[in-house]
């Protein structure tokens, strides 16, 4: 069997965190298994589906390295959930209802005031012929539900969750299609998953209800279910469901400069037994991808644990991985002095202006600006070269006594403006023999 994941996103808006681990999830296992991964846009909703959103979901899958092997479009099968519906109304699994909104909100309450689940009575199923003529009379339009088997029980063995049992009972049998023609999720899904080959459902726990009603429609149309994998939901560091987790998307992780690389690394592990990895290339992730290893408690997503991951990543990166995004003038050497200093890619331009100036002038002591007169003079008598701060301080530290935080500290402040940064003995032959002349005459006056 060749493997066959989807993701199916509606595109009424843009992908969030929980969306993105579960394209990513779905495109993990279908490339340990050299399968395929399909990009299905379930764009049913015509009034809220709309293009820029498309190209959004598409622009956010390939930033993060999600690629798709197939992309298809519901909004483009209408024909075929016709074709389904036809014959599912011919055997019986799908009656027409008229119960208006408000009326199926008075039985639900009327049921939840017994004690009652809130499951639709099926009271469609007994409505005569001159009841029907009645209501179409009253311009009253049927939405459609799909009946289920009370007679067999659902059963399924998941992926994570184990052996899965539902008495369909329980179940109110699910409307699939509204009054004005639109398609609700379930059937479409269920037909599409058939006709696209698709082998492993990979989605959240929020399905698993879903699934149990889906399965039969899988059997009612003729067709074996895919295998399914139901995940804990993610959940805030506060432990429990957030709506803040509904706003992350890839345009926050960008404007915060977070790499892919530092979101896949955390939503590939969280949730599982495996530690969260530092990483560049997704490959070592592939291989130990494994549902087994996915745990039933809730994955925590945390976004300092996502800044601190982000920041050893950046500073695995090659100049090569990213000089597209560094100043011009900014050469492999200096990447290597600066990418230390690094939290994210954002903090690029603040080091290089250390290096190309301007830097602020530090407030400094008469004895201090004394000794940086003292550091100009050396510095004059100095050839540039590779171990010039060494020739630097060496000279002052001969000249003037000084040692350690004393010796160190202004000549950082007047080259750099700072009192923190790169090691000085690489970053001075960036700054440059005359540029740090300069700056130790400015600081000194």
């Amino acid at each position: 069997m060749t493997v066959k994941t989807r993701f199916a996103p509606s595109p009424t808006g843009h992908l969030h965190v929980g969306n993105i681990r579960t394209a990513l999830h779905n495109w993990m296992f279908a490339k340990k298994q050299g399968g395929t991964f399909l990009l299905r846009l379930d764009d049913t909703d015509a009034e809220r589906s709309k293009e820029e959103y498309v190209e959004a979901i598409r622009k956010d899958l390939a930033w993060l390295g999600i690629l798709a092997d197939e992309e298809q479009r519901q909004s483009a099968r209408f024909d075929r959930y016709e074709e389904q519906l036809e014959k599912l109304k011919a055997s019986g699994r799908v009656y027409p209802a008229y119960e208006t909104a408000q009326e199926l909100d008075l039985k639900r309450k009327i049921q939840l005031g017994r004690g009652k689940p809130p499951i639709y009575d099926r009271a469609a199923l007994d409505l005569t012929d001159a009841q029907i003529v009645a209501f179409e009379e009253q311009g009253r339009k049927p939405h459609w539900r799909f009946k289920l088997d009370h007679e067999t029980p659902i059963t399924w063995t998941d992926l994570i969750r184990g052996d899965q049992h539902f008495d369909p009972v329980l179940l109110s049998d699910p409307v699939i299609r509204r009054e004005d023609g639109s398609w609700l999720y379930m059937l479409p899904s269920a037909i599409d998953d058939i006709d696209m080959g698709i082998t492993h459902v990979v989605r959240g726990e929020d399905h698993v209800a879903n699934t149990a009603v889906q399965i039969q429609m899988f059997d009612a149309l003729g067709a074996p279910a895919p295998e399914f994998a139901h995940e804990a939901l993610l959940v805030g560091t506060e432990g429990k469901l957030s709506k803040r987790l509904g706003s992350l998307g890839v345009s926050s992780f960008r404007e915060k400069h977070i790499e892919p690389q530092a979101i896949i690394a955390l939503l590939a592990r969280i949730g599982t037994s495996d530690p969260v990895e530092v990483i560049v290339d997704v490959e070592p992730l592939l291989a130990t991808f494994d549902f087994a290893r996915f745990g039933r408690a809730p994955a925590r997503f945390d976004e300092e644990e996502l800044a601190q991951l982000n920041q050893k990543i950046v500073h695995l990166l090659d100049y090569e991985d990213v000089k597209s995004r560094l100043p011009g003038d900014m050469n492999a050497a200096a990447w290597e002095v600066i990418r230390p200093n690094l939290h994210t890619m954002g903090d690029v331009d603040q080091w290089w202006q250390v290096v190309t100036g301007p830097v602020p002038v530090p407030e400094l002591s008469s004895e201090d600006r004394e000794f940086l007169s003292v550091a100009h003079a050396k510095l004059e008598e100095l050839e540039a070269s590779d171990d010039l701060w060494k020739s630097l301080t060496g000279a002052l530290k001969d000249a003037t006594g000084r040692k350690g935080k004393p010796l160190f500290m202004p000549l950082r402040q007047a080259l750099t403006g700072l009192d923190h940064g790169p090691d000085m003995n690489a970053l001075l032959p960036l700054i440059g023999r005359e540029a740090a002349l300069a700056r130790l005459a400015k600081a000194a006056a």
